[in-house]
């Protein structure tokens, strides 16, 4: 019978931020509510509170359906490497409101994006 291993395995990396945490900053960064990302993964807005919140450990599957759909690979999402969103990426509510902009007819864009740029120029 062969005898157990002496050797310890080296401590994996402590990470700062839970799972759920990082994975909850990733989807706001990206201008994702809990609905849409639920939506775009095909699971229930539950499940993504679960995730976040801790309640539920994600599986090997989840993790990579995460990482896919967010756009950072595994490590990133697991706190193993860093990540390279930027902070100010951009607020959930200023990303919604694109998002709505891009809907627009093309004379509406024009003429919301004029007055954005004379607002800009205004308070440089």
């Amino acid at each position: 019978m062969p005898q157990p291993a002496k050797k310890k395995p080296q401590p994996l990396p402590q990470t700062d931020t839970p799972l759920g945490r990082r994975i909850a900053r990733l989807r706001k960064l990206q201008g994702f509510s809990q609905e849409a990302l639920a939506e775009k993964m095909g699971i229930s807005r539950k499940q993504i509170t679960d995730y976040e919140t801790g309640r539920v450990h994600l599986n090997d599957e989840m993790i990579v359906r995460f990482a896919l759909t967010l756009k950072v690979s595994t490590d990133q999402l697991l706190g193993l490497k860093p990540l390279h969103a930027r902070e100010d990426a951009g607020t959930l509510r200023y990303t919604r409101r694109l998002r709505e902009l891009m809907k627009l007819p093309e004379s509406r864009k024009r003429t919301v994006l004029k007055v954005l740029d004379d607002l800009i120029r205004a308070n440089s």
